[in-house]
């Protein structure tokens, strides 16, 4: 393995969901690059089938009464507050949505893995860049009401949220378990 593939696997292997994130968050620059990873996810029948809304700024304040409404809707007892700080947790976060094409030959599944695919390429690409991410879903992203004030349409999947920032702290990530348990060869029968 050259020096190159030997740096790039370490940081793969050392990638994480770190937690607080604060400021900075990726610049234009950087958020570019994050964007051109997902572009690179395999994709059956080029579909191209996700879409990423970023949410930043004053924005995240309106998202967080979208998100407060939803609770209360859900529960009248529900102040939301616990669903509006979700939105103000990081300096910038973006909705992940498959945009799923139905019906075609391509099924439904394969979109939403592209989808899922292009995420993880933005969670690599956040990790190389020195940035955190954070993959979550939640009730919120399951909530049509929740759907609609982010302009999505009836057949769109939100995948959940992609938080994003700079870890708070520089921890180590958790110790990975050996793959060995999780993988398995077929032997076909009567061989």
């Amino acid at each position: 393995m050259s020096p190159e593939q030997r740096h790039a696997m370490d940081l793969l292997l050392s990638r994480h969901s770190p937690w607080p994130l604060v400021e900075p968050a990726p610049d234009a620059a950087a958020l570019d690059l994050v964007f051109a990873a997902a572009m690179r996810a395999p994709d059956h029948g080029q579909l191209r089938p996700w879409r990423f809304i970023v949410v930043r700024g004053d924005a995240r304040h309106a998202l967080g009464q979208v998100f407060a409404r939803a609770a209360r809707a859900r529960d009248p007892y529900d102040d939301g507050e616990r669903f509006r700080s979700k939105a103000m947790a990081v300096p910038l976060l973006v909705a992940l949505v498959a945009l799923v094409k139905a019906p075609h030959k391509v099924p439904e599944s394969e979109q939403v893995l592209a989808a899922g695919a292009a995420v993880m390429n933005m969670l690599n690409a956040l990790h190389i860049l020195g940035f955190g991410g954070f993959w979550a879903t939640g009730v919120n992203a399951y909530n049509d009401s929740v759907k609609s004030a982010l302009g999505l349409g009836a057949s769109d999947r939100m995948l959940g949220f992609l938080y994003m920032g700079t870890p708070k702290d520089r921890l180590q990530p958790p110790a990975r378990q050996d793959a060995a348990g999780f993988v398995r060869e077929w032997v076909p029968p009567g061989a």
